[in-house]
């Protein structure tokens, strides 16, 4: 008789292998190569099932197993999806992933593509349900030791920065990292005394970025992995700021809003860092004065831009006991006004000429016409006298009115406002008349 042979099946595997952390894989045999030895040690074994390793790489070195962001991955899971795998074969379960959730989304992406999950050190896949039992309970001890790590890493952590120890990140300006201890750098760290001494002076973080910037220093810069850098731009008022609250540079390092005598030398010393931050002080205490007393606020924020496109901020200061506010732009409040194409302009003055459109919208002939003709509906013996007395007596008692009550009719009747340095462009609402006209209606 004659004999048939059974055809073999084959079953392409794909070796996933994965390591935390860079340390050693620069060795010519790492932790990434002994996985993989041992799952194509177990590939080979199969190969009466007809298993069969395919070429491909997915080892991803340097990378937490908290999380599936992984290149190495990413691309197993597409050749997953794309019908080029039929086993997934790793050294351990965690080391696909330690998350218990996210495995759980790897597992039902495996399954619709009818892919198999197999670890060799474990010795169970995902294709009966005694495999998929133990790979959940492996998988809840692999993300309870996880959870157990970096609890015990926060607190050596928090541990060595109460000795004053540096842990690591980019080093502030001012300061290199030598052995994992914080050098100072004599040239950043004059730039930083300069900040203090400048800002101690003037009051001013504006006035003391436009004079770091106007002496051509430049922020820290960065060497990046790819072989380039961060940093090394001119100063901004925010880095301004975050330099002088720094408590680093009087020698202290901080962890969560908490501060340790640090292992570092301190480039500010404390009589500098009392006189700088004392003028904190004083202007906290001025602005809790001002938005406790102040009756005229600058009602007209939110509709006045720029030529750039970009809303204009506000902004005060006080001399002699009086306080003067003005309409800024982006770039007078991040760089300085020296470096902004619009100077800041006075509230008032801005307030006034907008005022003085508005009050000339309210006593508009189509205005007047408009509001007599819906309040004659009403009450016939109403005349066009009347309501323009009206309309003028509102215009005249503008200075009179609360902000909200300006703003309420500012907005009603004006859209946008442009501003540039020769010349004003008002946007009105399509419909302003008709809604002041019913406010005012409303109001009688």
């Amino acid at each position: 008789m004659p004999t048939t042979k059974n055809t073999l099946v084959k079953k392409r595997c794909a070796i996933y292998t994965r390591k935390s952390s860079e340390e050693g894989l620069e060795q010519e045999f790492n932790s990434l190569h002994a996985q993989r030895d041992a799952a194509e040690a177990y590939i080979h074994s199969q190969k009466h099932e007809g298993w069969v390793l395919v070429p491909d790489d997915y080892n991803d070195g340097g990378f937490s197993g908290g999380n599936v962001e992984r290149p190495a991955l990413q691309r197993l899971l597409r050749d997953v999806q794309a019908g080029l795998v039929d086993i997934v074969v790793v050294y351990k379960v965690d080391r696909l992933s330690r998350s218990l959730a996210d495995f759980a989304q790897l597992v039902d992406l495996f399954d619709k593509n009818n892919v198999s999950f197999v670890s060799v050190t474990q010795q169970f896949n995902t294709t009966s349900s005694m495999g998929r039992l133990t790979l959940n309970i492996l998988l809840s001890f692999s993300q309870f030791e996880r959870e157990v790590t970096s609890e015990r890493i926060r607190d050596k952590f928090l541990l060595s920065k109460k000795k004053g120890m540096w842990m690591g990140g980019n080093p502030p300006l001012g300061y290199d990292v030598n052995e994992r201890k914080l050098i100072i750098n004599p040239a950043e760290a004059e730039i930083v005394k300069l900040i203090f001494k400048t800002f101690v002076k003037t009051r001013s973080i504006i006035a003391t970025c436009e004079v770091v910037n106007e002496q051509g220093h430049k922020t820290k810069q960065i060497p990046l992995r790819d072989g380039g850098s961060r940093g090394g731009i001119e100063f901004a008022k925010n880095t301004i700021h975050r330099i002088l609250k720094n408590r680093i540079y009087i020698g202290e390092i901080g962890n969560k809003g908490q501060w340790y005598p640090g292992e570092h030398k301190p480039i500010i010393t404390m009589d500098l860092w009392a006189k700088a931050h004392g003028t904190f002080d004083v202007h906290a205490s001025l602005r809790s004065r001002e938005s406790r007393h102040r009756k005229n606020p600058s009602f007209l924020r939110g509709l006045l831009f720029g030529h750039d496109g970009h809303a204009l901020t506000t902004s005060s200061t006080r001399r002699n006991g009086q306080q003067f506010r003005y309409y800024v732009s982006r770039t007078a409040q991040a760089k300085g006004y020296k470096n902004a194409s619009l100077p800041p302009l006075s509230a008032t003055a801005v307030e006034n000429l907008i005022l003085e459109e508005t009050r000339k919208r309210l006593t508009s002939p189509e205005l007047l016409f408009k509001v007599w003709q819906q309040a004659s509906e009403v009450d016939k013996t109403i005349s066009e006298d009347i309501i323009r007395t009206a309309l003028n007596d509102l215009a005249s008692i503008w200075d009179e009115l609360f902000a909200p009550e300006k703003r309420r009719l500012v907005e009603l009747l004006i859209k946008r406002i442009e501003l540039d340095l020769n010349q004003v462009t008002i946007y009105y609402q399509p419909d302003g008349i008709n809604a002041v006209t019913q406010e005012l209606q409303g109001a009688r």
